[in-house]
């Protein structure tokens, strides 16, 4: 299984030739791919390795994390990996989503919280159980 790992806090003026042999010291088979900007074509400072080997991956981490390199201490780790079908914010199909139909504001029931309590308000943690409560009470066809 390959390990995907996050290199942080590269310089702008990066050269990815030297980062390479850097790797390429340590061992063989990793691959890294730097995010660089559109227009300016500079390194946006991180980057991600992919490593086939789990000891390597433990290895890189030990060695880089911290190591000066030109006049940056790398910062390396694991990524954490997005889930492929999702996407950003608030399109996700979360609850209260119809499968991928986008959903009004007017749809999303929203619960309000305040720091500070009131009398005829309930409490804001069951709030969105309470208002539940009160939909099925008022759905109900039998009087109780």
């Amino acid at each position: 299984m390959s390990v995907r790992l996050y290199i942080g806090n590269l310089p702008q003026n990066l050269k990815i030739k030297e980062l390479e042999a850097l790797f390429a010291s340590i061992g063989k088979g990793i691959r890294f791919k730097a995010v660089f900007d559109r227009d300016t074509k500079a390194c946006w400072g991180f980057g991600f390795a992919n490593i086939n080997d789990e000891k390597m991956a433990e290895e890189v981490i030990e060695k880089l994390n911290g190591y000066d390199f030109n006049g940056t201490n790398l910062r390396v780790e694991r990524s954490e990996r997005k889930e492929s079908n999702s996407t950003s914010g608030r399109r996700n199909n979360g609850p209260g989503s119809n499968k991928g139909k986008p959903v009004s504001r007017k749809d999303v029931k929203k619960v309000v919280h305040s720091d500070a309590p009131s009398k005829e308000a309930p409490d804001p943690r069951w709030a969105g159980e309470l208002s539940k409560l009160k939909e099925l009470l008022a759905n109900q066809k039998t009087a109780v």
